[in-house]
Parts: C-alpha cells; structure tokens; sequence
C-alpha cells in the first residue's frame, strides 16, 4: 500500500505540474509559469494525501477530483491571491467572474486528471486483489455478476438513458439552431446529421456514467445527483472547451462566453437528472431480471409497506419545507403566479398549489431517497442536492411548459429565479432532515430484530463514500455557476 501511495503521488505531482502550467496560461491568472507548476505539483500530492485512501471507483476519483479543484478555485485565485494582490475590493461577485476562466481550468485541467487518475490506480488495484483472492479466470463484481456482463450492464442501461436524456436537451437545441452547429463536427449544415451527432453524443455520455457510477449508485435519488453532477461536468468539458476545438475555433473559457451558454448548462443539467433517473430504473430493472435469482430472500418488511412508509414520511417532510419555502414566496411577490396553474390569481390559491406541489415532491424525494442517509449532515445534503435538481425542472423547465410557454433558459431566468433557488435548496434540507428523522426512528425499532439489523445496515448507505464530494460539486457549481454567468 505504501509503494502504491508512493507511485500514485509522483503520478499525481506529474499530473499536477502540467494541469498548473496550463492553468498559467489562462488569461486570467496571475501567476508565472513555474511558480504555477509548481503549486499544481503541490496540489497533486496534497489529493493523494488527503483522498487516496476514499477513492474506491473512477467515478468517485472523478468527483472527489472536481470536488477539490473547485475548492482550491474558491482559496485560491478567487480568495487568497485577489487578498494578496488587493483586488478584493473588486467584490465578491465581479472576483469569480474575473476568475472564471480559472475555474475551468481547475475543474478541467487539475480535478479531472487527477481524480481519474486517482480512481484508476484504486480499481486496478482492487481487481488484482480479487483476482488473486478468486479464480484466476472469472472476475467477479460485487453482485457476483462476471465482469464483462457488468460491462455490458454499464454501457447499455447507460446508453438508453442518456438517449433519454438527449430528447429532454433536444428542446434547447431545437429553439437555438444548434442542430446545425453540432452537425459542424462532422463537417455538415444539415439539422438532422446535427440531430444524429446529438443522440449519438448523449447516448456514449451515458454510457460512460454507467461506467463509472455503477459502483456508486445505491438509489434512483443518488443515482439522480450524479447524474446532475456528470452533466454539469460535461457543461465544461463539451460546450466550453471540446465542441469549439473541434469546430476549429479558439477555445473560450470567459465568463461572457460561458454566460452565452446558459441555456446549454441547464440543458446538461436537466439531461444528467433525466440519465440518473433513467440509469437507476434501468439498472434495478437488469438485476432483478438477470442477477437475483434467490427465492429465499427475504425482507424485513413487503415492499408495499416500505413504499407506503416512504410515501407518508416523504409527504409529512415536506410539509416543513414547503412551509419554510412559502416564507421566500410570499416575500418575492409570485404566489399569484403559482395560482396560475389552476387559472388562480390570489395568494391563497397560490399558497395552496405550492403546498401540494411541495408534498408531491416530498412523495417522490422519499421514494427515491430512502436508506441514503447515514446521519443528519448526509439527510440535509441529499435534501438540498433534490431541491438544487427541482430548480432545474420545476421554475425554469416544467412551470413554464405548463403555463403554455416554451422553457426559460436563460440567463435573464435565473436571475429572476434566485430567490427560488435559495427557496429550493432550504425545503430540500428541511425535508431531508425530516424524512431522516422519521426513517431512522423506524429503523430503531426494525434493529430490536437482531435478525434484521445486518440487512438494515447493508441496505443504508455507510459513511466515507464520495457522497460528501458530491454535495460539495453540485451545490457548489450549481449555485455559483448562476450567480456568476448571470
């Protein structure tokens, strides 16, 4: 473990090195080319150190990898330098912006490589152990399925929901033209070769989640964070850097051109919701079919109990953030156009619709969510990541196709939608930390059983998983990404 931790630092101080002289060539930054390199190698061994020992999958390399740029992007270009420069006083704001083209750096030339880098080394090394364990032939996976159908699990489930997920996007590139700028790839101004690159583009985008957040994927609710958090990702790394280079166009990564592409990051952002959900469906689907064959398996409780149970404390959670949520509501003035959806127009109306949208939600937060908190921090997190994804879909996607209009992704939107994001993000902890409490109250008394408190313990997520990098990726980009570009 020693060598490895050894081989994976001068791995990582290598990789560090290059992602800081790339950073150095930002027009944004400050710092000069060997003291940039050699604060990138610094940053390599700090990862290894700090989170080599967490990483277990390339999926999670990847987000602790993201996880840890965009913090070192907050300490130091956009907090640390601008304080030894003296251009704090620019603000808080008009900083990130200034310092956008750092970000991506960061998240693209830093976190990426060195959190794959990071997960491959781990897996390899956890195959090898297997192998040396098991049969030298067949290599097994957790669910005791043989590695290349896990393969093959991973890349089709993946695949058809990321088309999914692509007709969802479709709309935005319908309403922009952009059919025809991607069909530019392939050297073609047809709209429908633009259609066949997109649905092709989306399905090996899901194909690649599967890959790497297989392992990772407990619930359709985890599954659905990740995949906001690999299409948020994508947003980087397709529309702000890959497409224009393979358009044979300069690469640009300000906040103004970033800001021109809104409308393609709440495209990624709903599509990486719409492929977390699809993935978790269709993987459950796979091995309930094909891999759990057991007759006597056995539940603590029917599954139409523990899916009443999750309904009923899902629809009480709610109500407490949706309570909190109104406070928001009635302060920025749009009950009224809540009360629009059933043809209303007083406050009351709207009050009463925005209840009974909050308790469906909370419904579905505790279906999707149940066994994923460990502890209260873990409950709030979850909460707000859902609430972060409702923000997505509800204000600026689904609220107005329901009013009769086409979906408002803009940057103009957002701005006028930032009290809702901050409404989201307090009903999805209230609800979380609720639906938690009620959860593990009802667990306490299943572990009387001792003949049921292992397969309790099995089915909730333990702690020490990439959940707590997650939270840290997708609330932290999907906050600040529409404050800054907005």
């Amino acid at each position: 473990m020693r060598f490895s931790l050894t081989r994976m630092s001068l791995i990582s101080m290598f990789l560090g090195g290059i992602g800081g002289a790339l950073i150095a060539r930002v027009p944004s930054s400050s710092l000069s080319l060997p003291l940039s390199t050699l604060l990138g190698a610094l940053y390599g061994l700090l990862f290894v150190w700090l989170l080599a020992r967490r990483i277990a999958s390339v999926g999670s390399g990847l987000i602790w990898g993201l996880g840890y740029a965009f913090l070192l992007w907050l300490a130091v270009p956009t907090g640390l330098l601008a304080l030894l420069q003296g251009a704090a006083s620019m603000g808080m704001l008009d900083e990130a912006r200034a310092h956008f083209p750092e970000l991506v750096a960061y998240l693209l030339c830093l976190g990426f490589p060195l959190g794959v880098m990071s997960g491959v080394t781990c897996r390899a090394r956890s195959i090898a152990s297997t192998i040396n364990k098991e049969s030298p032939t067949i290599n097994r996976g957790a669910t005791g399925e043989r590695m290349d159908l896990t393969f093959l699990r991973a890349v089709t489930v993946g695949g058809l929901a990321g088309l999914v997920g692509g007709w969802a996007f479709s709309i935005w590139f319908a309403q922009n033209n952009a059919f025809v700028l991607i069909a530019g790839i392939v050297n073609s101004g047809s709209s429908v070769v633009g259609m066949l690159v997109h649905y092709l583009i989306a399905a090996i985008i899901g194909a690649s989640f599967g890959l790497l957040f297989q392992r990772d994927v407990r619930s359709p609710g985890s599954s659905i964070c990740w995949g906001l958090a690999y299409g948020l990702f994508w947003w980087f790394l397709g529309p702000l850097t890959l497409l224009p280079f393979l358009l044979h166009q300069p690469v640009d990564w300000s906040y103004l051109h970033g800001s021109a592409w809104f409308g393609s990051l709440i495209g990624h952002g709903v599509y990486g919701i719409l492929l977390g959900l699809i993935y978790a469906w269709g993987n459950r689907l796979w091995v309930g079919l094909f891999i759990e064959s057991d007759p006597l398996k056995r539940q603590a409780e029917g599954p139409g109990i523990v899916t009443l149970h999750s309904l009923e404390w899902g629809a009480l959670a709610s109500v407490l953030g949706g309570l909190l949520f109104s406070i928001i509501m009635v302060a920025t003035g749009v009950l009224p156009q809540v009360a629009a959806l059933i043809r209303g127009s007083s406050p009351l109306a709207g009050f009463v619709v925005h209840l009974g949208i909050s308790v469906l939600i909370g419904m579905s937060y505790g279906l999707l969510f149940a066994h994923e908190s460990p502890d209260v921090g873990s409950s709030m997190s979850w909460g707000m990541l859902y609430g972060l994804a409702w923000w997505f879909l509800g204000p600026l996607t689904l609220m107005p196709i329901l009013l009769g209009h086409a979906p408002t992704w803009t940057t103009q939107a957002a701005d006028i939608l930032l009290p809702s994001l901050l409404g989201h993000l307090i009903y999805g902890a209230a609800t979380g930390l609720v639906f938690f409490w009620f959860e593990s109250q009802h667990a306490a008394w299943l572990l009387l059983d001792k003949r049921l408190a292992v397969q309790e313990a099995r089915q909730r997520r333990p702690p020490g998983t990439p959940a707590p990098a997650l939270s840290l990726v997708v609330l932290g980009l999907g906050v600040v990404l529409p404050i800054v570009l907005g």
